[in-house]
């Protein structure tokens, strides 16, 4: 039977919020730079330890090898230290279509996971729990391998895109995108579910990167609407944003030279990193609190449903 955090109505305003991190080269696959993890981790930082606000960073295996003394500064801050994969590759099914990102075999997925864990916990000195995939691009092979690996929550599933289910749930071994029995907790990545979408993949359902192309209070109305919407379904609502650290830094604008080629981001994808990216993510945390918010990482998220849903089984 599947089962969800049941909406409390003593806790009317109340809604749990997952802030993740995903702990990766600048600008997702499109450049080999870790500027965004250097230096736009520390003020993020900050603003979270302002707001008291606990968060998951999803480290891949290369970053968090190639700067440990950063993940052990963040888990000393009192975050989550989750896992992104080994690469950023692509580790589940493609959603929609980007070149030179195929996805690797399924046969592949165990040996990059395992050693993607290893490497996270042998420089974080604690074994991920949490996990998701680059792109929010998940599979039923994935949330396989996650629960013989041990993990306890995946927040890879792109809401935007699949439309249900809405909230948290144990996926199906033979589906991920269905409730099932798994122990793992699978947690949606929230958009708006009551537009009517232009995109051929529910794209401009989507939150990201809303809050710095447009403002925090832009977003902050995607998220009321979110809410309003599981409310009135009799649920508690689970609002799962996603962020990277090289939106806090200033990224390159226009093309980016390799040698052999060179890479232009579509203007949307950089646009306002750094200080103005900065200001509207403080000003978000600001306005979640002021709404109710309770703050939970992703691993913890995973713990209070899993024992909310065994009351209600």
């Amino acid at each position: 039977m599947e089962s969800r955090i049941k909406y409390q109505p003593h806790a009317s305003d109340g809604f749990d919020v997952v802030f993740g991190f995903d702990m990766e080269t600048d600008i997702g696959s499109f450049t080999p730079f870790y500027e965004g993890v250097q230096k736009g981790t520390a003020p993020l930082l900050d603003i979270l330890t302002k707001h008291r606000i606990p968060a998951t960073f999803y480290w891949t295996g290369h970053a968090a090898e190639h700067n440990p003394e950063i993940v052990r500064n963040v888990a000393a801050r009192g975050h989550e230290t989750g896992c992104h994969g080994l690469l950023h590759e692509t580790l589940g099914d493609p959603i929609f279509p980007l070149p030179n990102n195929w996805p690797i075999l399924p046969a592949e997925v165990e040996g990059r996971l395992t050693e993607a864990t290893r490497i996270v916990e042998e420089v974080s000195g604690e074994r991920p729990t949490s996990f998701r995939c680059p792109r929010l691009w998940g599979s039923t092979r994935v949330v396989n391998v996650l629960e013989d690996l041990g993990y306890t929550s995946d927040a890879s599933f792109p809401l935007y895109f699949y439309q249900s289910p809405i909230g948290p749930y144990h996926p199906s071994a033979e589906d991920w995108t269905k409730p099932g029995n798994m122990q793992l907790v699978e947690i949606p990545n929230f958009c708006d579910l009551t537009m009517e979408s232009n995109d051929p993949y529910q794209r401009d359902r989507d939150q990201w990167p809303l809050f710095r192309t447009k403002s925090a209070h832009a977003l902050m109305e995607k998220a009321e609407g979110f809410i309003s919407y599981i409310r009135n379904q009799g649920e508690r609502p689970v609002l799962c944003f996603y962020f990277h650290p090289w939106e806090f830094y200033d990224m390159p604008q226009g093309a980016i030279d390799f040698g052999e080629c060179s890479v232009t981001p579509l203007p949307f994808i950089v646009e306002n990193c750094g200080e103005k990216a900065l200001k509207e993510f403080d000003d978000l945390c600001h306005l979640l609190l002021k709404g109710g918010a309770r703050f939970l990482t992703a691993g913890d998220l995973a713990r209070v449903y899993k024992a909310q849903s065994a009351v209600t089984d």
